[in-house]
C-alpha cells in the first residue's frame, strides 16, 4: 500500500555553481495567487499514519476498525483509503541554496528519478522552488517528467547569508492552495534544521498547512546526528492558542523537524553520504507504506468544528507495542490576531 500523501524523500541533481548570483532571488507571484484568509475550506482532515513494530518494521494489513482517531480528545469516525495509488498528487520540491547548502549538494542526487518513481502511475504535477533569503520558482506545476528534471537541474548554490525556510514553505503552501484540482498536497523540503531570516509569522504558516491538508517531508542537513525530538508537547497546552504557541516555539528549535511532525510527513537528518543514503532508503520504504486515514470533525453548535489549533491522536489498541507516527494537528476556522502574532 502506498501513500502519495506523505511524499518523497529526496535528493537533488544539482551541480555546484562556479558563479553564484550576486543578489538573492526575488519572490515571484504564485500561480493563480489571490489574497486569502486562513479559513477552513474542507471538513475532511487527512491523517497519513505509519505503524511500526518496536524493531522499526512496518506493520502491514491493518483495517479501518483497527484505528482510533481523537480530535482534541474526542473519538472520530475513521475512514481508511484503500486505494491511494489512484489519488493525484500536487508536489512542491523546495531546496535551500544558501549558507552551507552548497557543501551538501554532492550528497544529493536523483531527485527527479525519485519523485517519478514514488508518484508511480497516479496523476501528478510537480513545481520546483529554491531559496535563500527569498523563494525563487524554477519550474511551474507540470505533469512533464522532462520539465521537472529541467527545473531541478537549475538548482545551484547561491551567495546568500539567510535561509528563510518558513517563508519558503509559506510560498509553497500558497502555490498549492491556488491549484484548482483536488489532488493531495505535499512539500518536499531539503534544508538546514533551523530557519534563518524568515519574515512570515510561523503561526500563519502552521495554520495554512493544517487547513489545506499539506504534508511536509523534510531532509535536513546540519551538525549532529539524526535527531529524535519531542519539543511539541500538547499535554500542557491551554486551549487552541496554547497549542499553537507551543508549535511555534518548536519551530524555532528545528523548523524542518516540526514542519514534518505537524503535517504527518517524514524527517531525516544527515551529516554524511552514508547517513543520507540510509535515511533515504528508510524514508522511501515508509513513503510506500503509509495508511491514509481521514475523518470529518464533529461539528459544534454553529455547524463547524471549534476554531483554532486541534490536536490529533491516532491509536491502534490491538497492537499495544506498536509505534504510531501520524499527523499531529490541523487548524480550523480563522486565525485571529492574537494567534497570528505568535512568532
Amino acid at each position: 500500500m502506498r501513500t502519495l500523501l506523505a511524499v518523497l524523500l529526496l535528493s537533488t541533481t544539482a551541480a555546484a555553481a562556479q558563479n553564484p548570483p550576486a543578489t538573492p532571488p526575488q519572490t515571484p507571484t504564485p500561480q493563480n495567487d489571490q489574497s486569502y484568509t486562513l479559513k477552513t475550506q474542507s471538513n475532511i482532515v487527512l491523517v497519513p499514519t505509519m505503524i511500526l513494530s518496536k524493531h522499526g518494521e512496518v506493520l502491514y494489513g491493518l483495517k479501518q476498525d483497527d484505528f482510533i482517531i481523537e480530535d482534541n480528545g474526542v473519538a472520530q469516525t475513521v475512514h481508511l483509503d484503500e486505494d491511494t495509488d489512484s489519488n493525484g498528487l500536487s508536489l512542491v520540491v523546495v531546496v535551500q541554496c544558501s549558507r552551507s547548502a552548497g557543501y551538501e549538494f554532492p550528497k544529493l542526487n536523483g531527485l527527479a528519478t525519485m519523485v517519478d518513481a514514488i508518484a508511480g502511475d497516479a496523476p501528478r504535477e510537480v513545481a520546483v522552488v529554491t531559496y535563500g533569503s527569498a523563494p525563487l520558482l524554477l519550474g511551474k506545476f507540470s505533469t512533464s517528467v522532462d520539465a521537472m528534471a529541467h527545473a531541478i537541474a537549475q538548482i545551484e548554490p547561491c551567495d546568500d547569508p539567510d535561509a528563510s525556510t518558513i517563508d519558503a514553505v509559506d510560498y509553497a503552501s500558497r502555490l498549492l492552495e491556488a491549484r484548482k484540482n483536488h489532488y493531495r498536497h505535499a512539500i518536499l523540503l531539503v534544508s538546514e534544521t533551523r530557519d534563518h531570516g524568515s519574515t512570515k509569522k510561523a503561526a500563519q504558516v502552521i495554520a495554512s498547512l493544517g487547513r489545506t491538508n499539506t504534508v511536509v517531508d523534510s531532509v535536513a542537513f546540519g551538525p549532529g546526528k539524526t535527531e529524535v525530538l519531542n519539543d511539541l508537547k500538547y499535554g500542557g497546552g491551554s486551549g487552541p492558542i496554547g497549542l499553537l504557541i507551543m508549535a511555534v516555539n518548536a519551530l524555532k528549535k528545528n523548523a524542518a523537524h516540526e514542519l514534518a511532525a505537524l503535517s504527518g510527513g517524514e524527517y531525516i537528518n544527515f551529516t554524511t553520504q552514508k547517513g543520507f543514503d540510509q535515511g533515504l532508503q528508510q524514508l522511501t520504504n515508509h513513503v510506500h507504506n503509509y495508511y491514509l486515514l481521514s475523518f470529518t470533525p464533529h461539528a459544534e453548535a454553529n455547524g463547524e468544528p471549534s476554531p483554532g489549533m486541534h490536536r490529533i491522536r491516532v491509536r491502534v489498541p490491538n497492537y499495544p507495542g506498536a509505534r504510531v507516527q501520524f499527523r499531529e494537528s490541523y487548524f480550523a476556522g480563522e486565525l485571529d490576531s492574537a494567534a497570528a502574532n505568535a512568532n
